[in-house]
């Protein structure tokens, strides 16, 4: 099943689909009697793709995910846990260069850190382990890089668990409830990408953890960018195509009872 909700993301990806109309109209223009018909497939992904890139069609498809899940104020009755979803270290390059290897969503750690700081009774959870299908063999998870980082940052030992399992969101849910064992009315926040936070929440809490979401790494400044065009091709793309993965995660989870629902919405106080 991981296999192939993975193949079945990097198809649907929309700069992929344009690749695909230009390379399949590419190889008709040079086939006897389709000449027409590639140079129509090409043209056409090739627009698609200077929509896709230069539109701010990847702001509108981010903003709703963005807005979903406002970060709320602290409570005040205490907090158990710090649950830190991973996709911000890259496991492998990490062991390889003996050193946390962090991409764009990198907040995420940064954040988790600062609140560990201000909370020092909580646990700090970290969860993920290698979900790239190509990297499976050879493939290692960042648990071990990030727990270091922690305790880098003055997080002491004790405090730290950790869950190097995970390759997806379900089971980053599934996987650290059965770790922590959550007791009734305790309260952990949930730190992941804003973007990302609706289908993570719909997935904690179809695993009985009812947690607080706690947003970062956004990627939109607010509606005025609903008007604002991308300055560059390839970051266009890159936007278009995280937030059409994310739409469609939130779609297969709620079709494949893996979130509590189709989008999930913020608790009321």
């Amino acid at each position: 099943m991981h296999i192939a909700s993975r193949l079945i993301s990097f198809v649907l990806q929309p700069s992929h689909v344009a690749l695909l109309l230009i390379g399949i109209g590419v190889v008709l223009v040079f086939r006897p009697g389709t000449a027409r018909l590639g140079k129509v497939l090409a043209a056409v992904g090739f627009g698609l793709m200077l929509m896709l890139g230069f539109s701010p069609l990847g702001h509108a498809l981010l903003l709703p995910l963005e807005e979903r899940f406002p970060r709320g104020p602290m409570p005040a009755d205490g907090i158990a846990g710090i649950i830190i979803l991973g996709g911000f270290e890259d496991g492998s390059v990490s062991h390889a260069r003996g050193a946390l290897a962090l991409n764009e969503s990198a907040e995420r750690l940064a954040e988790a850190v600062v609140l560990a700081r201000s909370l020092p009774e909580a646990k700090v959870v970290f969860t993920g382990g290698v979900a790239d299908i190509l990297r499976r063999g050879r493939g290692r998870g960042g648990a071990a890089a990030v727990s270091m980082h922690l305790q880098a940052a003055g997080i002491a030992p004790q405090r730290i668990v950790l869950e190097g399992r995970a390759r997806n969101t379900y089971e980053n849910a599934v996987l650290t409830r059965e770790l922590v064992t959550p007791a009734p009315g305790e309260r952990w926040l949930l730190v992941t990408s804003a973007w990302h936070m609706p289908r993570a929440v719909g997935a904690f809490r179809h695993a009985g953890f009812d947690v607080i979401p706690w947003p970062v790494d956004y990627r939109t400044t607010g509606a005025d960018d609903l008007l604002q065009p991308f300055d560059s091709l390839t970051e266009g793309l890159r936007r278009v195509d995280a937030a059409t993965r994310e739409w469609i995660g939130l779609l297969a989870y709620w079709l494949l009872g893996r979130s509590s629902a189709l989008l999930p919405e913020p608790r009321q106080a």
